[in-house]
């Protein structure tokens, strides 16, 4: 089973200073996830994970019911913890945004 790998717009603006190198990094992390999205780290949940990018994280949910992958967040060690703690306030957004994705 194949699952469908989207970015939210903040996942957008946080890489687009990024390097080409580390964009293409990403790129292949994304089809990495779109066969098998279980390859990062878990945290705290089954369906949310980090994948890192050397010193970075992208941080990911999953909703299987959907097939998808839904990247929503990129950031460093120091503010790991916050954005962990933000993305979990918003799953219920997260959840909807997915769903809006696949409907269209």
């Amino acid at each position: 089973m194949f699952y469908s790998v989207y970015a939210t717009e903040n996942f957008g603006t946080e890489t687009s200073g990024l390097s080409n190198s580390d964009k293409f990094k990403i790129k292949r992390i994304f089809n990495q996830l779109k066969e098998n999205p279980y390859v990062g780290n878990q945290i705290k949940y089954k369906f949310f994970r980090e994948k890192r990018l050397k010193e970075k994280r992208i941080y990911y949910l999953i909703y299987e019911k959907l097939s998808c992958v839904l990247v929503v967040a990129f950031g460093g060690k120091k503010t790991q913890q916050k954005t962990i703690n933000e993305i979990i306030k918003l799953f219920p957004e997260f959840s909807k945004h997915a769903k809006k994705l696949i409907d269209n």
